[in-house]
């Protein structure tokens, strides 16, 4: 594993492949970034597709814990309780502890642990550190936070010509379904 590398690369998480991606490989638990990742930065929406791709993934068997820097402890709750998914808040990620956390509350290790999110700086050196797989998506949304635009560039030297992966067949039918 490369340390500044993702293990995949795609556009949303409603693009990770549930059976190949995630099952095929053991992994059965996934720790998730919020902002931008599963709701956009500036609105604060959850997109049906990303809603849809996580009710799959869950009738699957997959867990989730949400893993976060935020320290909005009553917005982040509402939203745990609203998604009905565990939340760590002010996980001081990159840091190894809000990942450890996270694996703790799902009853998962760093073998059957994914971490899923959108920045690199973070949530990716963060799950890598730990020794667990990590999976880069792409943003939500395009206009970052001001001390974010600077980890973006670096992400974008980093990436190379690295693009996301295609839509599997599968998870292309799964998202025309819903």
């Amino acid at each position: 594993m490369a340390f500044f590398e993702p293990d995949k690369f795609f556009m949303r998480i409603s693009h990770i492949d549930i059976e190949r991606d995630l099952l095929s490989l053991g992994l059965k638990h996934a720790l998730l970034d919020i902002d931008n990742t599963i709701l956009t930065r500036d609105t604060r929406e959850l997109p049906r597709d990303v809603a849809v791709w996580l009710g799959r993934a869950r009738d699957a068997g997959i867990t989730f814990c949400l893993v976060s820097n935020s320290t909005q402890e009553q917005t982040m709750q509402e939203l745990s309780e609203r998604l009905d998914i565990p939340v760590v808040l002010r996980s001081m990620k990159p840091l190894p502890q809000g990942y450890l956390r996270g694996m703790r509350i799902l009853g998962g290790t760093k073998e059957d642990t994914v971490m899923i999110g959108d920045q690199m700086a973070t949530d990716i050196v963060g799950a890598h550190l730990v020794g667990m797989k990590a999976y880069m998506v792409a943003p939500l949304v395009g206009v970052d936070l001001p001390h974010t635009v600077i980890l973006r560039w670096m992400e974008r030297v980093m990436l190379g010509d690295q693009t996301p992966e295609p839509l599997t067949p599968a998870t292309q039918q799964m998202l025309d379904e819903a």
